[in-house]
């Protein structure tokens, strides 16, 4: 299975954006998978469902942090690699899906409140399964 097959998946068993694709790459990121959806829960929605940042961008950066980021607060090449790397997936997301933000990608979907229900309307009027893919698979990409 690929880690986009593994995001969706993951997604349409009702994790949230971020957790879906951080979820597909908890083994490269070594951490038990409940501890890395936990991690990444707020994150869904564009950041607790404020649209911000899609949460499945925000599960890739948050994987490319746990498997290329620094440790070191001098550590300035570190940093830079890593950020350039973050604004690259973040950049082959919006070439493909012409934007990065949730209220842009969900355009008309609510800015806060409860978490909708999972049904088939849910999925059926929400891009975020293929989201969370295009992300897992860039992410997979960047890692290589």
């Amino acid at each position: 299975m690929t880690k986009k097959e593994r995001a969706q998946e993951l997604f349409l068993q009702g994790y949230n954006c971020a957790q879906a694709v951080a979820g597909a790459f908890c083994d490269e990121i070594g951490l038990p998978f409940d501890t890395c959806v936990r991690a990444v829960s707020a994150y869904g929605g564009g950041m607790g469902r404020l649209r911000e940042v899609c949460g499945a961008c925000s599960g890739m950066a948050f994987v490319l942090g746990n498997v290329m980021g620094y440790d070191k607060a001098d550590d300035h090449e570190g940093k830079k690699v890593l950020y350039e790397t973050v604004r690259e997936g973040f950049g082959k997301f919006k070439e493909k899906n012409g934007s990065y933000i949730c209220k842009e990608l969900l355009s008309g979907e609510p800015i806060g409140g409860d978490p909708a229900e999972r049904t088939k309307a849910y999925y059926k009027k929400r891009p975020c399964a293929e989201l969370v893919g295009d992300a897992a698979e860039i992410c997979e990409q960047l890692l290589k």
